[in-house]
């Protein structure tokens, strides 16, 4: 029986105005991509390619330029038939977990009022002892204690905010999360307790991810499909094995030449594939495929039209007029 999907992405936009100016920011362009429910959805590209402003787009923290976003079989957004759906209730199911453990937390509340805030608006317990109960189990869910509640979040270190940030998440009993790089901005030993965490809590909750980092290897340990971003534009989506194995891009497979192995003898066998030049500005973007300016297969049509993104094989998407010269 084939899972269904959970969250539809359809033809997504996302541009900012440029103050003093006509021109606008093309953070996200006509990104399309499917979650299915359970599973984990890496999204994955260098600053600045517009990761964040997807995950953030799709929860309509920030309004949406253009596109369809589908969640469960309804739709919370529509640009063409101007639908806006009211977001209260989708907040209960659809939560994030931001970067910055120490941006995202009020220094002047409370762990213990950071993570009540929700269930209070959400008005998920009846009486103060039951919402102190829910508050402890959610810390003890995310390896803190209950003398933590009282504590405020400068008393913490990195890894501890962040899992007060996803006790916060997990407060309203979620189905999906978007996972905004929630292991960037800390130690590489915590960083694997909080992702083994997550792991831990989509098997004993049925949670859905949305996890979007720049480390390939974290992305390819937690995911069971991945989507490269490249300025704004999706360039290739597979099974996470396919992709890290059999990427046909040429910009993934120079993300997946970067990785780190950890063998001295295939690290030195391996060839690193370099890019040229630096990533153009979202303000003023190539005509054509937006890699072409790095692709050392770029030619006159990749300069005239924009790949389209399709269909290479079952389940693997790409954006390339040169696919079979590159494979």
């Amino acid at each position: 029986m084939e899972t269904k999907n959970l969250l539809e992405i359809e033809h997504l936009k996302q541009y900012f105005p440029v103050a003093g100016s006509r021109n606008v920011v093309k953070a996200v362009d006509d990104v399309s991509f499917f979650i299915k429910k359970g599973e984990t959805f890496g999204l994955v590209g260098e600053s600045g390619c517009g990761k964040t402003t997807t995950g953030r787009s799709i929860l309509r923290l920030t309004e949406p330029t253009s596109g369809k976003i589908v969640y469960d079989g309804e739709v919370i957004f529509d640009s063409e038939n101007n639908i806006k759906a009211d977001m209260l209730p989708y907040r209960r199911k659809m939560q994030i977990v931001f970067q910055d453990p120490y941006a995202s937390l009020d220094p002047r509340m409370t762990v213990g009022d950071i993570v009540g805030e929700a269930i209070d608006i959400h008005k998920l317990c009846s009486n103060g002892k039951e919402r102190r109960e829910r508050i402890i189990s959610l810390l003890q869910t995310v390896g803190l204690n209950s003398e933590h509640a009282n504590r405020y979040p400068h008393e913490f270190s990195g890894g501890q905010r962040q899992r007060v940030g996803i006790a916060r998440a997990l407060a309203v009993n979620p189905e999906f999360i978007v996972c905004d790089e929630p292991v960037s901005a800390l130690d590489v030993s915590i960083q694997a307790q909080v992702v083994n965490m997550f792991e831990e809590l989509q098997q004993e909750l049925g949670l859905t991810y949305l996890f979007i980092a720049h480390d390939l290897s974290v992305v390819n340990h937690i995911s069971n499909r991945i989507g490269v971003m490249y300025l704004g534009h999706m360039v290739e989506m597979a099974e996470s094995d396919e992709l890290i194995f059999h990427s046909v891009h040429p910009y993934t497979k120079s993300l997946i030449s970067a990785i780190p192995i950890a063998d001295p003898r295939k690290a030195r066998a391996s060839k690193r594939i370099i890019l040229s030049g630096d990533v153009p500005s979202p303000l003023n973007p190539p005509s054509g495929c937006a890699f072409r300016t790095r692709c050392p297969y770029a030619d006159e049509t990749c300069a005239q039209c924009a790949p389209q993104f399709r269909e290479v094989s079952r389940g693997h998407y790409a954006a390339c007029h040169h696919i079979d010269k590159i494979n």
